[in-house]
């Protein structure tokens, strides 16, 4: 199976993210957090920014809403034709309808869990969706810590998961030092913010993390 690094974008300057989406091209694709202040502390951009971004770059743009009220949002960010977008259980108040329009629109339909949010609260859901995000740390700012226990989580994740082509997401503090044993554990498609954006050769680390995150899925039981 493939190993995915998807550079998120929180990391880059926003003021040239054309000259910032050229220094990652060997990426899978690029992660962009759309953060309202609501739901999350902080705040990005929305529909107008992502639109743009999509005509500046032929990356596949892997879409996250950190956003209170999905249920209305997401299908707009499908009809810009990105890739894949990804909701937040824990904001939808039906993610089955949500992942229906997201698909209906072109785009592959993520679910996000928080670090707290138990996986069997969103078991009943995962048949309807492409890929499952587990938030490694908690949403909001780029540049924090792994959580520790997002490894067993991730573990947990990929049993539950079993023989469906889910792709199984990690986003924050992922880097050189647990990429490797989070593919072990049966991830295969990471977000790596700051430690692809403060590599001096952010291609040569993408290169790098996927090494290693190959390297770990050929150690899976």
């Amino acid at each position: 199976m493939a190993i995915r690094i998807q550079p998120s974008i929180l990391s880059a300057d926003f003021v040239n993210l054309e000259r910032d989406f050229e220094s990652i091209s060997t990426a899978d694709g690029i992660h962009v957090d759309v953060m309202d202040g609501h739901f999350v502390p902080n705040l990005t951009f929305g529909v107008p920014m992502v639109k743009r971004m999509q005509e500046i770059t032929k990356l596949p743009l892997d879409v996250h809403l950190m956003i209170e009220n999905p249920d209305t949002w997401a299908a707009k960010y499908a009809e810009l034709g990105v890739f894949s977008v990804t909701v937040h259980l824990e904001a939808s108040k039906n993610p089955s309808a949500i992942a229906k329009e997201i698909r209906q629109n072109g785009s592959r339909a993520g679910i996000a869990v928080k670090p707290g949010t138990p996986l069997q609260d969103v078991a009943p859901y995962l048949d309807q969706f492409d890929q499952l995000l587990i938030m490694s740390v908690e949403p909001g700012f780029g540049g924090q810590a792994f959580i520790q226990s997002s490894l067993e989580k991730v573990e947990r994740a990929s049993e539950l998961l079993g023989e469906r082509d889910t792709w199984l997401q990690v986003d924050g503090g992922v880097d050189e030092t647990n990429i490797e044993s989070l593919a072990q554990a049966g991830a295969n498609t990471f977000v790596a913010g700051s430690s692809v954006f403060r590599a001096e050769n952010r291609n040569t680390q993408i290169g790098k993390l996927r090494d290693l995150g190959l390297l770990g899925q050929g150690h899976r039981h």
